[in-house]
């Protein structure tokens, strides 16, 4: 028998803790390992698999994309890339669409594109405000954006200025756009990385207003909370905002890298020919896909059942809550992106994880005792109550 794990280590840089089983097949939102045993997947690749796995419309185009071509190059016309684009700007803010490959390629495409947009406008602005414990990708100009020590650690950065402020602090956030007189505002509407952490409507409104009034760029970093995990396409459209920028990812490549930026009017005329690009985006196998996941989600229905899949989930934990109000302090998000708080310790919250593993449950666990749930929007009812029961039996074992 195969020894996966030894063979991993041997051979694969240790960039993660991988948890202890090797994946044969996924259908639906389940996942088999190597040796047959099934395990109901509320990780979803990170909020990549939207619509679970293997989904039908997502092979369909898979199958066709894959007959007619996989790889062009940006010197020729791209079809799938080109009505994707469409589709992305439609439904959401007027502009123009960078494709890239991952969610880090769509922060280093807005890093560029608004040095270029301060250039042009000439008015002292420089620089971004951000969130305390944000995540915004792991490439050099991602990670002076993102501010979590473990990740920027002490890694070389480019000369941005960059200036924190507390999620949801509308003073704090007046006081720096004030005094520093930075270019833009970058916001995850749920800092997912940070802890599952929901911007209120008020600091949201606020961002905008500061950002209208003194002439910054409002970008939303959406490249875990979009194409419709919280209930919306996008995440800031629960608050009617118009941002001038948007990074998307994860879910829009149906199950293969994708990722980008929506640029408003504002700056979607800055990238000239020779200011940026890339080899491998847009692939056009993953931009046939996206537009089946758009399909689903926009025609057939899609959002609709992930959001009644959603409040199911969420009266379910909002019970949990209440009878073990020991275990369970708060549970924070929307939709399909879900932060369970606990009150266990670190160690306490890694034998939870484990707990449910062995049970057929794949759970993340992020910021130390937070269990984050990023469950396919096809998760059904009694999906949930397997994940429930299985919840509640462990907190009653260790209260």
């Amino acid at each position: 028998m195969t020894d996966w794990n030894a063979m991993d280590e041997q051979y694969l840089m240790s960039t993660y803790t991988r948890l202890p089983i090797a994946i044969a097949k996924a259908k639906g939102n389940v996942l088999y390992d190597t040796e047959g045993k099934t395990y109901l997947d509320l990780f979803t690749g990170l909020a990549v698999n939207v619509l679970g796995h293997s989904h039908p419309a997502v092979l369909e185009a898979l199958h066709r994309q894959g007959d007619a071509f996989l790889h062009i190059s940006n010197k020729f016309l791209n079809p799938p890339a080109i009505r994707l684009a469409e589709r992305l700007v439609k439904h959401s803010i007027d502009g123009k669409v960078f494709f890239g490959n991952s969610g880090a390629e769509a922060t280093e495409a807005t890093v560029k594109l608004v040095h270029k947009w301060i250039k042009e406008q000439d008015n002292g602005k420089s620089g971004f405000v951000v969130m305390k414990k944000s995540f915004h990708g792991r490439t050099l100009g991602a990670i002076s954006l993102t501010r979590q020590p473990g990740v920027f650690q002490d890694f070389p950065q480019p000369d941005i200025p960059v200036y924190e402020v507390e999620p949801n602090n509308v003073e704090a956030l007046r006081q720096i756009c004030h005094e520093k007189q930075p270019a833009a505002i970058l916001a995850e509407p749920i800092l997912g990385s940070g802890g599952v952490q929901p911007l209120s409507e008020a600091f949201m409104t606020e961002m905008a207003h500061l950002c209208h009034r003194q002439g910054m760029l409002l970008i939303m970093d959406e490249i875990q909370t979009g194409i419709g995990r919280t209930g919306k396409l996008f995440a800031h459209q629960h608050h009617q905002l118009e941002p001038d920028l948007i990074l998307f990812a994860k879910g829009v490549g149906g199950g293969l890298p994708l990722g980008g930026i929506i640029a408003g009017r504002k700056v979607a005329h800055l990238f000239r020919p020779g200011d940026h690009g890339t080899t491998f985006a847009p692939s056009p196998l993953s931009a046939a896909l996206g537009n089946a996941v758009l399909d689903v989600l926009l025609e057939h229905g899609g959002l609709e059942e992930g959001r009644e899949n959603a409040d199911y989930l969420w009266r379910q934990l909002i019970q949990l809550q209440k009878r073990f109000p020991s275990m369970v302090k708060e549970c924070r998000g929307e939709g399909m992106m879900i932060g369970i708080h606990t009150a266990l310790q670190p160690k306490q919250a890694n034998q939870l994880q484990q707990h449910l593993l062995e049970q057929g449950i794949l759970v993340d666990i992020t910021q130390g005792t937070v269990i984050r749930l990023l469950p396919p929007l096809t998760l059904t009812p009694r999906e949930t109550d397997t994940f429930i029961d299985h919840l509640e039996a462990y907190f009653e074992s260790i209260v």
